[in-house]
């Protein structure tokens, strides 16, 4: 890193609250920069084609990534996203994974009028740990954190251990 501020990635299963987290960080902390990787793609149109059956679009990844890889170029970024395979494992030097009892995580995929397929296709994701294993087979382990988050006492916890990671760690 050599004196560039670290770049997090927050991952996990659409639903977990991901978003939340990056925001109220941000918000607390000035020194950091949250990338949210589905409006960086929804701003400037990186999409190729549509996927019916799950109601979403195709990403067209080589001009995201090439747009984040400038973003990132700094460091003190929070990057919010679903997937930790996409980005090279030079870009962080810390992955939290936050991870939903699937009871809840069914709630709140539904309260956003999720399509029904895409909805059980992410409970399942969270069931088999989906997540987590790629994001363990992606980066080193020791960069590599679970994080339970199924309410405000665990997105308050979250936020500390965060915050603690980035004052032992150059980011703050």
């Amino acid at each position: 890193m050599s004196g560039k501020r670290p770049n997090i990635l927050v991952t996990g299963t659409p639903g977990t609250g991901k978003s939340t987290l990056c925001q109220e960080l941000a918000n607390r902390l000035p020194s950091v920069t949250h990338v949210c990787v589905g409006e960086v793609a929804k701003a400037n149109d990186y999409f190729d084609g549509w996927d019916e059956a799950t109601q979403c679009h195709f990403l067209d990844e080589d001009r995201l990534l090439d747009d984040l890889e400038e973003r990132l170029a700094d460091g003190g970024c929070l990057v919010d996203y679903h997937s930790a395979e996409l980005f090279p494992e030079r870009w962080f030097q810390a992955v939290f994974v936050l991870r939903t009892e699937n009871s809840l995580l069914y709630q709140r995929l539904k309260a956003r009028n999720y399509a029904e397929a895409k909805v059980q296709q992410n409970v399942q994701c969270e069931i088999f740990q989906t997540l987590l294993e790629e994001a363990r087979e992606s980066y080193k382990p020791e960069i590599v954190h679970e994080l339970q988050s199924n309410g405000p006492d665990d997105l308050e916890a979250n936020i500390a251990l965060i915050q603690d990671w980035l004052a032992k760690n150059g980011g703050l």
